[in-house]
């Protein structure tokens, strides 16, 4: 291995500081770092991970932004399935690693590298997400994973890196974080058992709001446009401003317990308030524009689409035909969603918009209608329930 390119995924965080010094120092390689920014920094962070890389000894450091293509790729369809991985989760960084992953990979090809390294653990989701997209984009590079490798500890890394002299926060390293533009995980001790939630400290954003406030989310063609009446015109760029705004109250913080790749259980905590905030506001206008069968057929779709990109598999060209389905359901779905935000909660209000099928012109569910009359609903109703009605009479049970 000795002075050979080793290109390694790198966040700044523990798990991959440990990594630079071991590929550098114990396995002798020339070790090239690689950020993919999917939203989660900001220009002084990366200016610092960037800093800290070249500290640690990295031959080279490079930031790919990939903010937009992430949203233009990934996170818009989430929105459109208002996905939710077991009806808790919005997929804050399984969603990311595709995208990152396959950045990486293409950073490493560019720079012929002998290998190609990520700092996953041996029993989470991350390992095979990097894992398949490395294979498939550059399969003559060998995958090195330390962490993996070693089966290391979070306090065995600290120990580690302690002894090579490094200075970092090891009482905050005590928790594994992955901030992006979809939201932020964060594992801990508390996480690795059934029982235990993260304490308030744990979280990145602290919650500094008590009173509550009046927020309007503006749609066109299913994507966010406008948050309080402020337009983007990059949809990304809307929903950092909406985690600015709402992340202080607390909202969209939990622990997912799912099932992983590898066929354990799971617990992770994770923050996600702008991500909640889009899809809740984003389902309750489909509510009223789609149709019933618009609607189930999309939420069939965007299940097994959640799941599919969860383990990993976004290349699958079956993906593409899923998103196609997806973008045709979004034409009106056009409209302001009325919200309150509030100490770890939100209510939705209601909307408007120019094709609310719930138009007052066809009556009032409950109370009356305008377009049809009494015998109409006596005729449909016994054509309707036709065929039960012969299944009893047919088989004595009425």
């Amino acid at each position: 291995m000795e002075n050979k390119k080793v290109v390694l995924a790198y966040s700044g965080g523990l798990d991959t500081s440990y990594c630079v010094k071991y590929l550098k120092d114990d396995k002798g390689l020339e070790v090239h770092s690689v950020l993919v920014n999917t939203g989660g920094f900001t220009k002084d962070e990366l200016v610092e991970v960037e800093k800290r890389a070249y500290e640690l000894g990295v031959k080279s450091h490079t930031t790919v932004e990939e903010t937009e293509n992430y949203y233009q790729s990934v996170v818009k369809y989430l929105i459109y399935g208002n996905i939710l991985k077991n009806s808790t989760y919005p997929l804050s960084v399984s969603a990311e690693r595709v995208s990152q992953a396959i950045a990486i990979a293409k950073h490493a090809k560019s720079l012929n590298a002998d290998y190609i390294a990520h700092g996953s653990t041996g029993a989470g989701n991350d390992q095979v997400r990097f894992d398949m997209i490395f294979q498939s984009f550059l399969p003559e590079a060998e995958i090195i994973t330390p962490i993996r490798d070693l089966q290391l500890s979070r306090e065995e890394e600290i120990a580690y890196l302690k002894t090579k002299g490094v200075e970092m926060d090891f009482e905050k390293a005590a928790y594994s974080i992955n901030k992006g533009l979809w939201g932020t995980s964060v594992g801990g001790k508390e996480t690795l058992t059934s029982n235990g939630y993260l304490p308030e400290s744990a979280f990145p954003t602290q919650v500094t709001k008590d009173k509550a406030e009046e927020l309007t989310l503006g749609f066109e063609n299913g994507e966010l446009k406008t948050v309080n009446e402020k337009r983007f015109d990059k949809s990304h760029e809307a929903i950092q401003y909406l985690e600015t705004l709402a992340g202080p109250f607390g909202i969209g913080r939990d622990i997912h317990v799912g099932d992983t790749i590898i066929g354990i259980k799971g617990r992770v905590g994770f923050e996600a308030a702008a991500a909640l905030l889009t899809i809740k506001a984003h389902q309750a206008l489909e509510k009223h524009v789609l149709t019933k069968w618009q609607i189930y057929w999309k939420d069939q779709i965007a299940a097994f689409y959640g799941n599919w990109l969860h383990e990993g598999q976004f290349m699958d060209p079956v993906m593409r035909d899923m998103e196609a389905m997806m973008d045709s359901t979004q034409q009106n779905v056009t409209g302001k969603v009325f919200m309150t935000l509030l100490p770890y909660r939100y209510q939705v209000n209601g909307i408007e918009s120019d094709h609310d099928l719930m138009s007052a012109k066809f009556g009032h569910y409950g109370e009356m209608n305008k377009t049809w009359s009494g015998d109409d609903v006596k005729g449909f109703a016994k054509i309707f329930g036709n065929q039960n009605a012969i299944y009893h009479q047919v088989n004595g049970d009425s």
